[in-house]
């Protein structure tokens, strides 16, 4: 909750694919204070010359070769991890439990899929100002949280009844966007207790900013007490 209270940085990751995600963003950034480094000396040296001592790397063949392969090495070792990483998210494999998000102006309705022939299917509505309790997050907090167990391979499947929206998770580096007459799924594991937010993250109507996302993160046992209380 640190990243929600002073909303500086990433929010604390609740998945290997959020853990990878922040991994490549610091090796980028390695990358790049590096160059920036560079680039800063050799245009400061050039402003403050007073001998002219750089004049010497006009028309040289050497340095033209350093820096025209030093841009694209750089930009192999960006981009290598890069899509090897998408190409990770992208796949979903062996899902022991699927849900269906579909989103509508302005909630979320979830489907747990098919328990002894019964759909388990419920709406989520943002908490209104005035019915928030002490601690609870404004805008973020819903009547009915998606309970999902951890250390399981989810397979979430996202679509829409309406317009375009997106269901983000910024704590376990999903987006997905939920397209009318479209199914849009993608796979992750929690991996440890949590309480998760998320928003719509497509401009979807004059309520978009009323349509939260919240994943309670719970133990196995947990999740098997609360789908056993909603068959009831």
């Amino acid at each position: 909750m640190k990243s929600l209270t002073y909303a500086l940085g990433f929010q604390d990751p609740c998945s290997n694919f959020m853990i990878a995600m922040i991994d490549l963003y610091d090796n980028i950034m390695f990358y790049l204070i590096i160059i920036f480094i560079l680039v800063s000396w050799i245009f400061i040296s050039c402003l403050s010359n007073k001998k002219d001592h750089l004049r010497y790397l006009n028309h040289g063949n050497l340095i033209e070769i350093i820096w025209t392969l030093s841009p694209a090495i750089i930009l192999w070792l960006i981009g290598l991890p890069s899509l090897k990483l998408l190409y990770i998210m992208d796949e979903i494999l062996d899902a022991e439990i699927t849900v269906k998000a579909i989103a509508a102006q302005w909630y979320w309705q979830y489907n747990y899929g098919d328990y002894n022939n019964t759909d388990i299917i419920f709406d989520s509505f943002a908490i209104t100002d005035d019915d928030l309790s002490i601690g609870s997050f404004r805008k973020l907090t819903v009547d009915n949280a998606l309970i999902l167990p951890i250390n399981t391979s989810i397979r979430l499947i996202v679509t829409s009844n309406d317009v375009i929206h997106s269901f983000a998770v910024p704590a376990l580096g999903i987006k997905i966007d939920a397209m009318p007459g479209r199914l849009n799924s993608v796979g992750f594991t929690i991996n440890r207790p949590t309480i998760l937010y998320g928003q719509c993250s497509e401009l979807c109507g004059i309520l978009h900013s009323a349509m939260p996302i919240q994943i309670n993160g719970v133990s196995l046992s947990n999740y098997l007490s609360f789908i056993k209380s909603e068959l009831k």
